[in-house]
């Protein structure tokens, strides 16, 4: 018997209200994440903001680290600017080493 396949849909952009749900937190907390720039939306007025797959996939990172270390929205971006630099300067080693 084959095992059954979950089917899985490709999110594209998420609205502040999609992402908010799809994070588990409020408005305010997603809009705190924006002013510290955390994320980067596109749209300018709130209402029209679109999340795109790398804000979601932030997002997400900072919604773990504020529920479960307690994190606030400044340390979240230093935290993610520290991981981001981190894998930077991993595939730059990984590229001297292929040589």
């Amino acid at each position: 018997m084959k095992p059954a396949k979950a089917k899985s849909t490709v999110v594209v952009s998420l609205t502040l209200d999609e992402l908010c749900r799809f994070c588990q937190a409020d408005r305010n907390w997603v809009i705190e994440l924006v002013e510290h720039g955390v994320l980067e939306p596109d749209g300018g007025a709130i209402q029209n903001w679109q999340f795109h797959s790398v804000s979601i996939a932030r997002a997400k990172k900072a919604r773990r680290l504020n529920r479960d270390l307690g994190v606030n929205a400044a340390g979240i971006a230093l935290v993610l600017d520290l991981l981001a630099e981190r894998d930077e300067m991993r595939r730059r080693l990984a590229s001297f080493e292929d040589v």
